[in-house]
């Protein structure tokens, strides 16, 4: 597209022409390559297909098409052929020739590239049909599997910038903040404000000019629900800041997107490039003389930064600090300037409120929180992946029914949700909707949308260290309560793991965590105790069999493990002493071994090793 666009009943002929285009019936290869997906050498499998289209004169014949992340990522690279939609998992280099001779031109299927359910054995043949999509509702991600992110058109094809142009050409500035009011879009970036009412302070908010920010610093551990969003459909984010930007009166935005996402911001640069090119960025957009542009700023990788006022601070090209909550952003943000900031989902979900209408959007999700969420389903579970789910959806059913359950049939001990300053959340509270409200009550919190599986392997006071140590490193330091807080609290935790812990520690963990929580200055601080406090409500006895009993009941922290061997199962195989790295395991082929203490370093290999579950760990 390099037309640049007057109005929008000609934006309306394009799209129509576009899509006139579209051939639905038409075979066409369609390949997943984002960040995941490149990481197997998906490049290179997208070079083969076009080889070898063009080797059999098919270029024109079949359609191509190089999307953005589908979710399922760890079943990459991914090829999916319309129309059918026939769904490959796990494509390698030389399967390009085949997928194109037997499935495109005979109508064969590949039995060994199709996905098979772990629950039934069964083999899946189409898309839908993958229990991981199927009880999914795709809103908003699933428009990433029909553009390629490097393409206008594709975008224009399937509708975007109708949102719009009838935000700037039907409605007044006021109606579309009442419109986002009504539809109850609350921010998915981790607070859940309500996003029309941030937009309506902003707005009546004294002072010019006024900013529009995005932030795409998503920095949980296993969290790039942003990225992938960002990578997949960069066209959809812009257009709900345009809106956004109309409601509030702005005419600058800025996009904050981690240096780490390489990918995403190559994509989004594009899309502001082409929009700018046809008219629907920069001066007089859609001809209705409104002007609105935007511009990327890269974030050095600080955890902090996703707090709002400390994004400012390093937008304004300054340490990333946070500062005072009694100074609200719509107020004094950006240059102390009204300045409304929401995360890449959010942006992205604003289009379909406009287009659809507020009812329609209303209509999904709980009575608090509306419209879907896009999660990252990480950890001890068979489907890793992105997930979309109207809010409320019951944890059981993200789980076990799109995740595929734990595997190697272990016992789900936890759900770590809301990033690392979010609560474990045990198994009683699997049939839990999951939403804004509910996770909060139970000690959690929605955060980006992370979600981290644990299962029986995983020790909850070593889990509950370890976060608390990521956010001692993240921590900007400014002031004391998270500084020297969480530092002292992430000393005990390692205290109690290393076989050191003290009766009484499990209570002054707590207290020092209400004290954090009542003192810190952002965000990060306040939230630092939760998963501190949410392992202790529900982990209580594995913190006293660590302090009381000098036990891991998981068998995770190593200087509370003694490895041993029962001499009645063992074989004398051998195969632990062969293994062991410093000769602790020992003894004559065909009678039992033992494990020198003195010389065991608890790696864990031995017990790895056996076949006759002869090695004891206490």
């Amino acid at each position: 597209m390099t037309t640049k666009i007057k109005s929008f009943d000609e934006l309306k002929s394009i799209q129509e022409r576009l899509k006139a285009g579209r051939d639905p019936k038409k075979p066409c290869i369609t390949i997943c390559v984002g960040t995941g997906c490149l990481a197997y050498g998906t490049q290179k499998l997208v070079d083969n297909f076009r080889a070898e289209l063009a080797k059999r004169n098919l270029t024109e014949k079949i359609g191509f098409r190089t999307t953005g992340c589908h979710g399922f990522c760890e079943r990459g690279p991914m090829v999916v052929i319309a129309p059918d939609k026939i769904f490959y998992q796990r494509v390698g280099l030389e399967d390009a020739a085949e997928i194109i001779d037997k499935t495109l031109l005979k109508g064969e299927i590949i039995e060994r590239l199709l996905y098979v359910d772990p629950a039934t054995g069964q083999k899946v043949t189409r898309e839908d049909d993958v229990p991981f999509y199927k009880k999914q509702t795709r809103l908003v991600f699933g428009l990433n599997s029909k553009v390629d992110p490097e393409s206008l058109d594709d975008y224009l094809a399937i509708g975007g910038y109708t949102a719009l142009g009838k935000a700037l050409t039907g409605m007044k500035p006021e109606a579309i903040i009442q419109e986002v009011i009504k539809a109850n879009l609350r921010g998915r970036g981790g607070g859940g404000f309500p996003a029309g009412w941030k937009w309506d302070s902003t707005r009546k908010a004294q002072g010019d000019p006024k900013y529009v920010i995005c932030n795409a610093d998503e920095g949980d551990p296993g969290a790039y629900m942003d990225r992938s969003l960002l990578e997949g459909n960069p066209h959809l984010v812009l257009e709900g800041m345009i809106i956004g930007a109309f409601a509030i009166g702005s005419s600058q935005g800025y996009i904050y997107a981690r240096n780490e996402y390489p990918l995403a911001i190559k994509n989004i640069t594009l899309a502001i490039e082409q929009a700018r090119q046809a008219g629907l960025l920069g001066e007089n957009i859609l001809g209705t003389g409104f002007n609105f542009d935007v511009k990327i700023n890269r974030g050095g990788g600080a955890f902090v930064c996703g707090e709002s006022s400390a994004l400012f601070a390093s937008l304004e090209g300054r340490a990333g600090e946070p500062r005072a909550k009694y100074i609200h952003a719509t107020d004094k943000g950006l240059y102390d300037k009204p300045t409304n900031l929401n995360n890449v989902e959010t942006w992205a979900n604003v289009p379909f409120i406009i287009d659809r209408g507020a009812d329609w959007y209303a209509s999904i999700g709980t009575a608090g929180s509306k419209g879907t969420k896009i999660f990252s389903l990480v950890g001890k579970i068979n489907n890793t992946g992105l997930v979309e789910v109207p809010m409320g959806t019951k944890l059981r059913e993200i789980v076990f029914d799109i995740g595929g359950g734990i595997p190697g049939g272990k016992k789900f001990k936890a759900i770590q949700t809301g990033g690392p300053s979010g609560g474990c959340i045990p198994e009683q509270y699997l049939d839990m909707g999951v939403d804004f409200d509910e996770l909060t009550k139970i000690g959690s919190m929605m955060g980006s949308g992370g979600m981290i599986v644990m299962d029986e392997d995983n020790c909850m006071v070593d889990v509950a260290r370890y976060f608390t140590n990521f956010l001692v490193s993240e921590s900007c330091g400014k002031c004391v309560p998270c500084r020297e807080g969480v530092r002292r609290m992430r000393d005990i935790l390692a205290d109690i793991t290393e076989g050191k812990g003290q009766e009484g520690d499990v209570e002054l963990l707590e207290k020092m965590a209400a004290a954090i929580i009542d003192g810190s200055l952002c965000a990060l601080g306040n939230s630092a105790p939760n998963p501190v406090l949410s392992t202790i409500r529900y982990f209580r006895d594995e913190y006293e069999a660590h302090i009381k009993h000098k036990r891991c009941p998981a068998g995770v922290c190593k200087a509370l493990i003694l490895y041993s061997i029962d001499p009645e199962k063992c074989t004398g195989c051998t195969l632990c002493s062969k293994v062991c790295p410093t000769g602790a395991a020992a003894g004559e082929r065909k009678k039992a071994h033992a494990i020198d203490k003195a010389l065991c370093t608890k790696c864990g290999a031995c017990r790895e090793s056996c076949k006759f579950d002869a090695i004891i760990v206490r």
